[in-house]
């Protein structure tokens, strides 16, 4: 059976860390513009929405091809509101015109660098895998440490493990914001993205990064200069 996906790229207009962040250029087109292209492009998508509280990041979406049925309610537009509502409020209004969705798909604007068909290959492997829900990561090689009054590292110091020699059990992945998948059963009734059974799908380092600074806008045009 084939999939129903509604793809939600929420796009608020307030920003602490770069205003206006959702419009700025990044290698030639507004950076929400990457995601909505990056979704359009994935045949498994029957609609792309995108969920804003501003005219201005609206008229953008719409120019790029994305959908804006509605403008997000002031309620869920504040700096501490959750990204699950979010999704909710966007999958309920659809649902009133009429369709209906196997699963939700989250797509962070501010991870604009995603390789071709990444996207195509996260939804392989969530319908591959019979998943309930799916995360994307990266491979981490970092050795942390916590506590800073009272360092405490996350790793035995007395026998720091080569990269080439962590086994595939013991290395770590960390989140990294870019795509999320949730059926929505699961996502309602836990009014969470990731519930049940929860897969992993592995993205370069280079689409792990997110734009949250002027530092990262500018590693990350350097990265799809190169790249795109």
């Amino acid at each position: 059976m084939t999939l129903k996906y509604l793809a939600i790229i929420p796009a608020r207009a307030g920003s602490k860390g770069i205003f206006g962040k959702n419009l700025k250029e990044i290698n030639g087109k507004p950076l929400i513009a990457w995601s909505i292209e990056h979704a359009l492009s994935s045949p498994e998508v029957q609609h792309v929405v995108v969920s804003t509280d501003s005219e201005e990041i609206a008229k953008v979406a719409r120019n790029y091809g994305a959908e804006v049925p509605f403008l997000r309610p002031i309620d869920l537009s504040q700096d501490l509101t959750p990204t699950e509502p979010v999704l909710l409020h966007a999958l309920e209004f659809y649902e009133k015109q009429g369709y209906s969705f196997d699963a939700v798909i989250l797509l962070q604007p501010t991870s604009p660098f995603r390789n071709e068909s990444s996207l195509s290959r996260a939804i392989l492997e969530f319908e591959r895998s019979a998943s309930d829900s799916l995360v994307s990561v990266c491979e981490n090689h970092h050795f942390f440490w916590k506590n800073k009054t009272k360092p405490e590292p996350l790793y035995d110091v007395h026998d720091r493990p080569r990269r080439q020699d962590i086994s595939e059990s013991d290395r770590w992945y960390r989140e990294n914001g870019s795509i999320y998948i949730s059926r929505t059963d699961i996502l309602r009734k836990n009014n969470n993205r990731l519930g049940g059974k929860i897969s992993m799908f592995v993205m370069t380092e280079e689409e792990g990064w997110e734009v949250d600074s002027h530092v990262d806008l500018k590693i990350v045009s350097a990265l799809m200069a190169d790249g795109v």
